[in-house]
């Protein structure tokens, strides 16, 4: 029996978590986040609706004296039209969602029985991750309701993710049983009627990596937004003891606030933000810049990441000499934020997220809802952000001059400014508010649940195993580039496969300026990125970096002491900051006047352990004795346990060597024979190419046969 009234019953699924209707204990663990509280209140929000008749939100039952009583429950009701329902299945106590996976067959039977002995079965079951997705799988099936889905976070993303941070394959799978996980991620993409995702970049670059992708079946609705913390300033926040603690080392704290509020992640890119206010005069004498990075008592006890975050600002505040027009305070609260934006919006600021990717930028829409208008990456969210609002202005963080640009717009034009803060104001409450959320969320379930609207599901090929994926690995200069369009029927081929081929990139460049070459050619994110000659990897979506890596080659790396060596070595010359990296020490090379094997043997005897690789005849690059492209590629292989005869390398300079040797299937194309790689004629696993660049990478992708053995790989 379903509701008689024409109004939806609709059952959430939130399997993990301590979930209730009251005094949420966010931050608790792992598995009481965020996702926690968005069920919440999206089932709070449509239990307002007129269109529905009742939510329940089904989460488990869980009795235990070291979490509160609450959680024992069987029912709670929250309104007369919504309730949290907790069913039994498998351990009474509190255990990590990790622990479930055995006990999810028990929660879709116990829940069935549920709706069997009250009489009604939902017109929809949204599920929520991928315990929740698989239980709605079970119900789906069982019941005939239609199954909605949301995944918040996805198992391929996060192995990668789990991977950089110097866990083994071996160590996921017994940890956080990944396997599985990702089966029952593609088991509900197999089901589910519709995908709610939250903005487009979360489609392309997370679900497409599925085998039971369905472009029709994914819909894009930003998440709802509790706004009412978020309001614009009252005319207190400027003689507020907070506003005397942002601006006590500021000259003039009247000015304008340029603001930017993030992790202190290289990722973010504050100091391109820095750098663009340094260079700007104009930027200087109209307002001021805060940086809200964190929290600090000693920069020195903080992680490698942040701690050259901020070296990088303070030699950048140092270097354009920024002092009175620039604020880091050391410590704010989380609860403070909200006046911090009204603060800043007060003076007529402007808030800048500069980061190299956003996926979604929560941020954003806090601070326009605070009455600020916006500057922001044109990478990921948003990009669906200022789209919707019209409040700001897109740049590319990889250009501050674009940064510059946009404040300067803002700054300069009050009236601009103003129109800005209104849209975004209007903007923030039409898309991203709850009642925005849940009408644009009724109009995709309301015909799924009325049976006037289907999925027409395309054929999918499923993969065996991740032992069966592939990769193509590549450098860039004078290699992957020369040959635009040769490049992009490369990468529509690498697109058409992406399910088994991993696009890889090896550069000698440091990531910004990889970036940067990248965007001005088109060419698309790779998933795995190996940057400044072999010494950092990031891994896609989020140029993740890998961090086991960075600790396996620190060993014995001592710079400095390699910098006073060869400070006046006849022949060498120290290459600009910009080609400088934490591990990679580069110079320009006279080879008339450098023996490169005598060179080694100096440092050698001066008990440095460093791998010296030249390319082009010109650059030298000194590096830890444990990094190289080569041997950055095979840690990857290892880590993601893909054997090294399924990649398929195509090297261009002598960096590229130790990538090209072994196991690999390995090409030069025509426009690199001869050079440094000329020696290599003869290795038998090691194709020529007839024709340069990308066209030669294609030629020697077609030599090996290369796509089709991925395919065939999947029938074996």
């Amino acid at each position: 029996m379903r509701e008689e009234s024409g109004k939806l019953y609709i059952a959430l699924l939130s399997i993990h978590g301590l979930i209730r209707g009251h005094d949420l204990e966010l931050g608790r663990d792992a598995d009481t986040g965020g996702q926690t509280l968005y069920v919440l209140e999206l089932a709070q929000a449509l239990s307002l609706e007129p269109d529905v008749a009742r939510v329940d939100l089904f989460t488990r039952r869980v009795v235990d004296d070291h979490v509160d009583k609450d959680y024992a429950e069987a029912i709670e009701v929250i309104s007369d039209k919504l309730r949290i329902i907790r069913i039994d299945a498998g351990p009474h106590e509190y255990v990590p969602k990790e622990q479930l996976w055995n006990h999810l067959d028990m929660f879709a039977d116990n829940a069935a029985d549920f709706m069997r002995a009250a009489g009604q079965f939902p017109d929809i079951i949204h599920s929520h991750y991928a315990d929740g997705g698989i239980v709605g799988v079970h119900l789906s099936s069982l019941l005939g309701v239609p199954l909605i889905h949301t995944g918040h976070s996805l198992g391929r993303v996060k192995r990668s993710r789990l991977l950089a941070s110097g866990l083994s394959s071996e160590q996921i799978e017994r940890i956080y049983h990944m396997s599985r996980r990702i089966e029952a991620e593609e088991l509900t993409l197999a089901t589910a009627e519709r995908v709610i995702t939250s903005t487009h970049q979360e489609i392309e670059e997370q679900y497409e990596i599925y085998d039971h992708y369905q472009p029709d079946q994914m819909r894009i609705v930003p998440p709802g937004t509790n706004l009412k913390q978020f309001t614009v300033p009252n005319g207190q926040e400027l003689e507020s003891e907070l506003f005397a603690e942002l601006t006590e080392h500021l000259s003039d704290p009247n000015k304008p606030i340029i603001l930017a509020l993030s992790r202190p992640d290289m990722r973010k890119n504050i100091a391109a933000l820095v750098q663009a206010f340094g260079q700007s005069k104009t930027l200087q004498s109209l307002a001021n810049l805060v940086i809200i990075a964190g929290n600090r008592d000693d920069i020195d006890d903080l992680d490698e990441g942040a701690k050259e975050v901020f070296h990088g600002l303070l030699v950048a505040i140092d270097r354009y000499d920024l002092y009175g027009k620039v604020a880091m305070p050391k410590h704010h609260r989380r609860d403070q934020v909200p006046f911090i934006y009204r603060i800043a919006a007060a003076t007529g600021g402007v808030f800048v997220n500069p980061a190299l990717t956003e996926p979604f930028g929560l941020t954003l829409i806090e601070a326009a809802a605070s009455g600020l208008p916006l500057v922001a990456t044109e990478d990921g969210g948003p990009r669906d952000i200022i789209g919707n609002c019209h409040n700001g202005y897109l740049i590319d963080p990889l250009e501050s001059s674009t940064i510059t640009k946009a404040l300067l717009s803002l700054l300069e034009d009050k009236q601009h400014w103003q129109d800005l803060v209104n849209k975004g104001l209007q903007g923030v409450k039409q898309h991203y508010s709850w009642d925005a959320h849940v009408k644009s969320y009724l109009k995709i379930i309301k015909p799924i649940a009325q049976r006037s609207e289907y999925l027409i599901r395309q054929p999918v090929t499923r993969r065996s195993s991740h032992r069966n994926e592939f990769v193509v690995m590549t450098d860039l200069d004078l290699n992957l580039i020369g040959d635009d369009d040769a490049l992009q029927r490369l990468m529509t081929l690498l697109r058409q496969n992406r399910k088994m081929i991993k696009f890889a990139v090896a550069t000698g460049r440091r990531l910004d300026s990889a970036l940067k070459l990248m965007k001005k050619h088109n060419i698309p994110e790779p998933d795995i990125l190996i940057t400044s000659a072999g010494t950092v990897i990031y891994y896609a979506p989020k140029l993740t970096p890998d961090t086991a890596w960075t600790k396996h080659i620190d060993h014995l790396w001592s710079p400095e002491t390699i910098k006073q060596l060869l400070k006046d070595y006849p022949g060498l010359e120290r290459q600009p900051k910009s080609e400088q990296s934490r591990f990679k020490l580069s110079y320009f090379i006279d080879p008339q006047l450098v023996n490169i094997e005598e060179l080694k043997s100096m440092l050698h005897r001066e008990e440095q352990s460093v791998h010296i690789q030249m390319a082009f005849g010109q650059y030298l690059d000194i590096t830890p004795l444990r990094a190289s492209k080569g041997m950055a590629l095979r840690y990857v292989a290892d880590r993601w346990q893909i054997p090294l005869e399924h990649v398929f390398v195509a090297g261009g300079s002598g960096a590229d060597e130790d990538m090209m040797r072994g196991n690999t299937l390995a090409a030069v194309v025509s426009n690199r024979h001869h050079e440094e790689l000329s020696q290599l004629v003869d290795i038998e696993q090691i194709y020529f190419a007839n024709k340069p660049y990308a066209e030669g990478i294609l030629e020697a992708l077609a030599h090996y046969d290369f796509v089709n053995k991925t395919k065939q790989s999947q029938d074996d």
